[in-house]
């Protein structure tokens, strides 16, 4: 009788035990899960840029929806909330999102590390009227060039840093690994611009002055025919002579104009529309260092 006591306690308790241990061990993998850093980006290039640094650490939320402008973007309840819950808020700053300060402000988040990735940026003036009452003083582009993508992520690797110190190294390391391919990017680009016929180019935004001073190229912007539909019969005449006398055969264009324009440009000037990305929202999936390959291969191949 003790002996089949004690068998069945044992089997009591193995089994106790078991239970035990699997409930232990979902607990630690909710806990995992829990410990991971709610990260908040305003806009897609800050949110591939978090990605690449915290990997599996984090769980980043980009704030404005693919196809909205983050200058003009007005935070919703749903943002506020992102925001109150969030441990890391990654936006690109020098006026890219001129709503943040009075969002984050509003959500009364005490913990939230806040990181304006271009913060260590050597930037660049605007000297275009329109440009300055669009953005201010500063050209607030800098994503868009690789040498100013270096510095933001090596400033969201210390942020997340600072939030989750124990990681340090993790983040360090991705950031490494992230800042190497994008100075072989540069590395190989600046190599392939030294054969070009020209250095300038047409685009429909001014977005890409850091680019530009990456590899010391020129661009022309010709937003205003974009901004009207149909361009005037005084646009397209500047815009064909500019393009005549500098042999300009393609256009870039944030997004598809109109198949209007894109028959004046056509005939006109003889140029072609090619689209550029301006990394803002990303709806096909592609990663921020192919989109970034493709729009220099697309300058490159406009230039010779």
């Amino acid at each position: 009788m003790n002996k089949w006591m004690t068998g069945a306690l044992g089997a009591v308790l193995a089994v106790t035990l078991l239970a035990g241990c699997g409930t232990t061990g979902k607990d630690q993998a909710a806990a995992k899960e829990e410990k991971k850093l709610k990260v908040v980006a305003s806009f897609d290039a800050m949110a591939e840029f978090a990605k690449a640094v915290g990997k599996d650490k984090i769980d980043v939320v980009t704030l404005i929806p693919a196809g909205t402008e983050p200058h003009g973007f007005e935070p919703s309840t749903e943002v506020m909330k992102e925001l109150t819950k969030a441990d890391v808020f990654i936006y690109n700053g020098l006026g890219m999102e001129p709503w943040q300060e009075k969002a984050t402000a509003a959500a009364k988040n005490d913990k939230l590390v806040k990181v304006e990735a271009a913060k260590d940026v050597d930037a660049i003036k605007n000297t275009d009227p329109e440009e300055v009452e669009e953005h201010g003083e500063f050209d607030p582009h800098t994503w868009l060039s690789p040498a100013c993508a270096e510095k933001e992520i090596n400033t969201i690797a210390a942020a997340l840093t600072q939030a989750d110190p124990d990681n340090k190294d993790y983040y360090m390391n991705n950031a490494k690994e992230y800042t190497a391919q994008l100075k072989q990017l540069q590395s190989d680009y600046a190599e392939k611009f030294k054969n070009v016929h020209r250095r300038d180019f047409v685009t429909g935004h001014a977005a890409f002055a850091y680019l530009c001073r990456d590899f010391d190229l020129m661009q022309k912007s010709v937003e205003d025919v974009f901004a009207e539909g149909e361009p005037s019969p005084k646009k397209l005449a500047e815009l064909t002579e500019y393009c005549r006398e500098n042999k300009i055969t393609t256009i870039f264009a944030e997004e598809m104009v109109s198949p209007a324009v894109s028959r004046a440009l056509a005939n006109e000037v003889g140029a072609k529309v090619e689209i550029i990305d301006t990394m803002e929202s990303n709806k096909d999936g592609a990663t921020y260092m192919d989109r970034m390959k493709d729009n220099l291969e697309k300058i490159y191949a406009s230039m010779m």
